[in-house]
């Protein structure tokens, strides 16, 4: 039972996270989704999505996917470096898991060949047998999405400096295809053999690379930054993936785009408001707003818009112009929204998460690895506000500037006083979100999907909302994936269920579980 009336500011996703991309003997495009651990099918006639590969299965984390001539489907899952086979009839056989980061795949025949996404990377042929596989090449700088030319040859790219190669199928010296190509992500060739090179950056470029001809090079150019991946058609239509904003769109040749599957959010993780109300969603891969903060779609049918790609944010707060985030991968930045600019105000944390800002300006994080809280003052100088916690998620600070913790280890909530937790409420389930309003602190408890009310004159808790979409913790049906894969790149992400109050007594809460942002309204009302 509800005592507050709950709506979506923006809508659940139709389809979590998009990478990899390949045609399916049915004809549909399985897409590869690698924060979802999953794989679905797209019907491009009716942008219907069908999840084939459920996330309780044997993938943690799919990065790219291609079909052999026998209708296997191989996948890369790049955080536990395995490379899986998926037959016809469904069931998965692990092809190696003798290899670090593997992301690009490409099947030639009943060949596989599959790359490293890690600097000094290989490319391999692997052995669908399950034997040693075979390096055709190695010091890949970032190897990525990669395909067999219309020469016979393998084309691949190095994220980092911007080129493509190509090499023989048998292994021999690579060859420089292209240089200076800006953030290469993919490389894809088109029906008619011409070779394009997806960025993965902001400036949503494809170039085209007349290799039959003069070498010369053309730009498509349209909105869809952030690109990851693409699948041409029988009938040469080409269909774009995105790391960041997920869905599938087709882009024209003249950069003219057409959603066939929604864009949507891969977390959400943190949430904050700023003093005009405007709501601010970190999104893992970028800082998100509302596109209206009515909660209707603009016209292009989005109801999401970038604020900034930022890779890696999980906890945000909003400071008049600027916005701190934390990633779980040991940073704490300020981006500046009127100069664009991004500022590191501390590194190296043990998995930082919830933040806080204090009308002085210092922050207040979670260091939720390190099971304590510390704080960042203007100068960046770290230092310990509370310690000895199990492992704190999320931070709050009341109008007298106290500070309240929700640690979802020790299935409690506390506040600090004299440098010591002291205890508000046990017994939770997991809870993670933590934002206090006019006397109360309120807590996103995920492992039961409620919204709990804590009184702080009374110490009373209240059911506010159930049944909220929301992810349980991590690990409870299933091994989380490692958070960090060698050589210290950044893994898989742990969930966080965000909330922030706003001005009117409303609550705004990253629903993660369907990816959407909701607003619990501050009059109580039952269902």
């Amino acid at each position: 039972m509800n005592r507050r009336k709950v709506e979506r500011l923006i809508q659940a996703r139709p389809l979590w996270g998009s990478n990899g991309m390949a045609f399916g003997p049915d004809g549909r495009l399985y897409v590869a989704q690698f924060l979802a651990g999953q794989i679905s099918a797209v019907d491009l006639a009716t942008g219907d999505v069908e999840v084939v590969v459920p996330s309780d299965g044997p993938l943690q984390a799919p990065d790219d996917l291609a079909f052999d001539t026998d209708g296997a489907m191989y996948v890369t899952d790049l955080v536990p470096g395995r490379v899986w086979r998926r037959d016809p009839a469904g069931d998965f056989v692990l092809v190696t898991d003798e290899i670090t980061a593997p992301n690009g795949i490409a099947c030639v025949g009943t060949r596989v060949f599959a790359n490293e996404m890690i600097p000094g990377g290989r490319l391999l042929e692997l052995s669908p047998a399950g034997g040693e596989p075979t390096v055709l090449t190695a010091g890949l700088a970032m190897g990525n999405a990669m395909q067999l030319g219309p020469d016979g040859q393998l084309y691949y790219p190095h994220m980092l400096t911007g080129e493509v190669f190509r090499i023989p199928l048998d292994g021999g010296e690579p060859e420089l295809v292209a240089a200076d190509v800006p953030d290469p992500v993919a490389v894809r060739f088109d029906r008619g053999g011409a070779l394009l090179v997806l960025s993965r950056g902001a400036s949503g470029i494809v170039t085209r690379v007349d290799l039959a001809g003069t070498g010369d090079r053309s730009a498509i150019v349209s909105e869809l930054n952030a690109l990851d991946n693409a699948a041409f058609d029988a009938d040469n239509r080409m269909f774009v993936s995105s790391y960041a904003h997920g869905g599938v769109a087709e882009l024209m040749a003249d950069g003219r785009t057409r959603q066939i599957v929604p864009r949507g959010l891969g977390g959400p993780f943190g949430v904050t408001i700023d003093l005009g109300g405007g709501i601010h969603v970190a999104d893992h891969y970028r800082l998100t707003q509302p596109a209206d903060q009515q909660g209707e779609a603009d016209q292009s049918g989005e109801d999401v818009t970038t604020t900034q790609l930022l890779n890696f944010v999980h906890g945000v707060a909003a400071d008049g112009d600027l916005l701190h985030t934390t990633s779980q991968y040991g940073h704490v930045r300020t981006y500046d929204r009127r100069s664009g600019t991004v500022r590191t105000r501390a590194s190296g944390l043990n998995r930082p998460l919830g933040i806080a800002v204090r009308t002085n300006g210092t922050l207040v994080v979670a260091e939720s690895g390190a099971g304590r809280v510390v704080a960042i003052d203007h100068d960046d100088q770290v230092s310990v506000l509370v310690e000895g916690l199990g492992r704190p998620v999320d931070v709050a600070v009341d109008a007298d500037q106290r500070c309240y913790i929700s640690d979802e280890r020790l299935a409690a909530v506390y506040h600090v006083e004299d440098g010591l937790p002291r205890l508000l409420a046990d017994g939770l389930g997991t809870p993670q979100g933590i934002t206090v309003n006019d006397g109360t602190v309120y807590v996103v408890e995920t492992t039961h999907r409620r919204l709990l009310a804590i009184d702080l004159a009374t110490g009373d808790v209240e059911i506010e909302a159930d049944s909220l979409p929301v992810a349980s913790a991590a690990g409870l049906t299933r091994p989380e994936p490692d958070l960090f894969i060698p050589p210290g790149l950044p893994g898989m992400p742990r969930p966080f269920a965000g909330i922030a109050a706003a001005a009117d007594g409303s609550l705004i809460i990253a629903a993660n579980g369907d990816g959407s942002v909701l607003r619990v309204n501050p009059e109580e009302s039952a269902p």
